[in-house]
Formats: structure tokens, sequence, C-alpha cells
């Protein structure tokens, strides 16, 4: 007969996973902003663009980032299937708030905000890892600024070389459409590889903690799993979002999307590297902008911007206050 316990955990996996797929509707429009924006591919084709190299993004990157969310984060002895459940409930429910809206705030933080709150309101403060927080606290804040350097410097540099050339505008924008196809499948393959981790971290210390695994390594079928579930959530399209990040901070040429893209997917690849859980969105979006001030800083719409900074800010405390309030409702029922 098949035990309460394993049935309860089958169905946080199936929650782990939506939320996968609601980060792959969410975030992943990030991915696509830029090329539809610039006209390159159209919506559905971008769309299926983004996913193949969300999925595949597991053969090039290892699991760092899932075991700085599963075990580097919050004690894992302190980790029970119900402050799971209430942590992801709390991001999903952050998540469509912030796409109903439009607003392209952070699923990653999201995940962790509703982890975190739930796990304080189970056993007190004491749960957090500081390292880890405070690492996660720090890119927050670093994001979105290295995106914006990078996404000038490439600009910058992008702009001396074809004035040195006296390139022609036509010549260089049939290359760079091109080349766009390389910079969105690489800042995709990033974003998978990082977003897609968090889930696979969440979903390892679920079995780890009801003793399903005996160490914590990611297997297999969780890796492919959570990998599969952004990609079909990129698929679903985020259009709202699309057209705040692709419009509404400054409208792109395919030159810049190549460079904002590009800015990107380097500063994601090494976070990535190093294990750090960062938010693609905030990079995505410093990069935009910081590509529309070397044109001009009128040129980058502020007050979209600083309307999107201020849902960053409130992206955890506003999921740990949903996860921590959906735990104690769980708690009380059960």
């Amino acid at each position: 007969m098949i035990s309460p316990t394993f049935l309860l955990v089958i169905f946080i996996i199936a929650i782990a996973l939506i939320f996968d797929f609601t980060n792959g509707i969410h975030d992943s429009a990030n991915s696509i902003a830029t090329i539809v924006s610039t006209r390159v591919l159209t919506p559905r084709q971008a769309v299926c663009w983004a996913a193949f190299f969300n999925f595949i993004a597991f053969l090039v990157f290892g699991t760092g980032v899932a075991s700085t969310m599963g075990k580097g984060l919050i004690d894992l002895k302190t980790v029970t299937p119900f402050v799971v459940l209430a942590g992801l409930l709390g991001a999903i429910t952050w998540n469509l708030i912030t796409w109903f809206l439009g607003l392209p705030t952070s699923s990653s933080h999201a995940l962790i905000g509703g982890y975190i709150g739930a796990s304080i309101v189970n056993a007190g403060f004491g749960v957090i890892i500081l390292g880890g927080f405070i690492k996660i606290v720090i890119f927050i804040f670093l994001a979105p600024i290295i995106g914006f350097l990078l996404g000038m410097l490439f600009m910058y540099i992008t702009m001396y070389v074809l004035e040195k050339k006296h390139a022609s505008p036509q010549p260089v924008t049939t290359w760079s459409k091109r080349m766009q196809l390389v910079s969105a499948a690489a800042y995709s393959l990033g974003h998978g590889g990082n977003d897609a981790q968090k889930t696979m971290g969440v979903i390892t210390s679920l079995l780890f903690s009801v003793g399903f695994i005996k160490t914590f390594t990611i297997p297999l079928w969780v890796v492919l799993s959570a990998q599969g579930a952004i990609a079909l959530g990129t698929l679903m399209g985020g259009w709202r979002i699309v057209k705040t990040m692709g419009q509404k901070i400054v409208r792109l040429k395919p030159i810049d999307g190549v460079c904002a893209e590009t800015a990107s997917a380097i500063s994601i690849f090494t976070a990535t590297f190093f294990g750090v859980p960062v938010s693609t969105t905030h990079i995505i979006t410093g990069a935009i902008s910081g590509v529309g001030a070397t044109k001009r800083m009128s040129s980058v719409r502020w007050q979209t911007t600083f309307r999107i900074v201020w849902a960053w800010v409130f992206t955890i405390p506003a999921a740990a206050f949903v996860g921590g309030f959906i735990f104690f409702i769980l708690k009380f029922i059960f």
C-alpha cells in the first residue's frame, strides 16, 4: 500500500514543477523580449527558440546553484514537507500577482522568500544560514548593476568599432539580427541553467527531509523534470512582461538586443559557475537600461525602471509573508 508520506511528496513535487512552469511563463519572457521587440523573430518562433535552450542547459551547467538553494540557505534539519509546500505556494502566489500586473520581478527571489518565510514560522529565525542569505541579498543589488555596466560597456565598444569601420546602417542591421539569434540563445541557456536549478534544490531538500535520499545529491530525474517544466513554461509565453521589457524601458534595435543579451548571458554564466542563485530578470533589466543609457540617459524610461526596482525590493519580504502565512494555515489544519 502506498504510504501517505509518499503521496504527499509526489503532490509537493508536482507543485514544485508547477512553480518551475510559472517561472518559465514569468521569467522566460525576458529571454525573448528583445528579440521580439526588434522583430528578429515572431513571438512564437522566439518562445520555441528560448524553450529549446532552456531545456538543454543541464548539459552545460552543473548543480552548484541547486546545492546552494537546497542546503545553503535553510538548515536541512528543520525542513519538512509542509515547509517546502508552503514556500512553493507563497512563491507561486507572488509570481501570479506580479505576472497579472506585468511586473518582471524575480521568481528566484519569490521562491527564496516563500521558503524562508515558511521556515521561520516553523522553527524561528535561527534556521536561516546567514552566509548563504547574505550572498543572495548582496546579489539582489549587484545583479542589475553588473548587467547595466556590461550592457553599457558592450554598447560603447560596438559603437566605437562601427564608427572606426564607417559601417553603413543596413549591413549592421542584417549582421546584428543574425547575432541576436546567438545572444538570445546564450541568455536562454543561462536562464535555464540558473533558474531551473533552484527548483531542483528545493525538490532535493524535500527528498532528503523525508529520507528518500541519504545524501544531498541531485537525482537525474529531478534535473530533467525541472528543465522540462521551465521549458514548457517558456512555450506558454509571458506577453505582458515582454511588452514591459521590450518596449517600456527603452526602444531597442537589433544591435542593442545583441549587447543586452550578451551582457546578461555572461553575468548569468559567471554566477552559475560559482553556484550563486541570481535573478536573471534583474540582470536583463539592468543590461537593457545600460544599453539605452549609452544613447542618452533620457532615452531610458526611468519611471518604469524604478517601478520594477520597487517590485524587486518587496519580492522577498512579500513572498516570505505569504509563505509563512500559508505554513501557519497548513500547520493549523494538519
